[in-house]
């Protein structure tokens, strides 16, 4: 490479792969994971450049890369789904139910999950419209789990323990 060529790639922004690389080395796969399933949502990511990170990247890296699907509407599905895949269970993300809606995620047959982000979910018509939403559900057989930003992200072991006590006691299932 000549020295212009080096000069002109210091001052160019780094490539998405380049910048997912980054944050794997410096925040970890968690968050490494939720960014690539964002880039790959927004389309800033190409195939061949997948490729190129899953060449250039740890086992870990590897891993999420493999896992790692461009349907998540956030950045706490994302962690949501990578944080419960040890468990093996059978997680579908944005499904639609008759007379519901989108979603966020169905475990086995009828154990639905949502995420609602950092916009407040707790009063107005927001939270008018989930309690529509779950009461819906419900009068479809549906069990629904409700979690916020701050559970998933800073009380992960009540939100695992909350799933994993639904689905041992068969409600996930038909």
């Amino acid at each position: 490479m000549h020295f212009d060529e080096v000069a002109a790639e210091a001052f160019n922004p780094p490539s998405t792969p380049r910048m997912l690389r980054q944050i794997l080395r410096c925040q970890g796969v968690e968050s490494f994971f939720a960014c690539l399933e964002s880039a790959l949502r927004q389309h800033r990511i190409s195939a061949a450049e997948i490729e190129w990170l899953r060449i250039h990247t740890n086992a870990a890296g590897r891993e999420a890369i493999a896992f790692a699907r461009k349907d998540a509407d956030s950045g706490i599905e994302s962690l949501f789904r990578w944080r419960l895949r040890t468990l093996g269970l059978p997680i579908t993300p944005q499904v639609r139910i008759g007379g519901v809606g989108i979603v966020d995620f169905v475990i086995g047959d009828r154990l639905i999950v949502e995420l609602d982000g950092k916009a407040n979910h707790g009063d107005g018509p927001l939270r008018h419209k989930d309690l529509v939403r779950d009461a819906a559900a419900a009068s479809r057989d549906y069990v629904t789990l409700r979690f916020d930003f701050a559970q998933v992200i800073y009380d992960w072991g009540t939100v695992e323990a909350a799933v994993v006590a639904q689905v041992s006691a068969g409600r996930h299932l038909d």
